[in-house]
């Protein structure tokens, strides 16, 4: 990815204790990320929110078990965005999964691309 490149940025959000294979989601999704070479991924708490179920989710709640809400966001070109899809909605079982245009302002300069 280079500056003023047209790019897609798969949002992914799942709530912290949504497991998979008695993991986490966000960890597996994040592996998957990983392993097929996307640019980058990072996952973002949410201080509150709520999904399709209604519930709401907050830090402010007297719980001993939080689960708050998790919005994991990653950003490559079409073509590897499209290819993880697949695995990434095998994995979600419950939450959202968008894909969107964006546009890359600023990329650093540094990291070496492969080709």
């Amino acid at each position: 990815m280079h500056n003023g490149d047209n790019v897609k940025k798969l949002t992914i959000y799942v709530d912290e204790k949504d497991k998979s294979h008695h993991r986490p989601v966000y960890e597996v999704l994040l592996d998957i990320l990983h392993r097929n070479g996307i640019a980058g991924a990072s996952v973002f708490r949410g201080v509150s929110g709520y999904g399709a179920d209604m519930v709401l989710h907050s830090s402010k709640m007297l719980d001993l078990s939080t689960n708050l809400p998790l919005k994991i966001e990653a950003v490559d070109i079409e073509e590897k965005i499209d290819s993880v899809l697949p695995e990434i909605c095998e994995i979600v079982e419950k939450g959202l999964v968008e894909v969107s245009d964006t546009l890359v302002v600023r990329c650093d300069a540094t990291r070496k691309t492969a080709h």
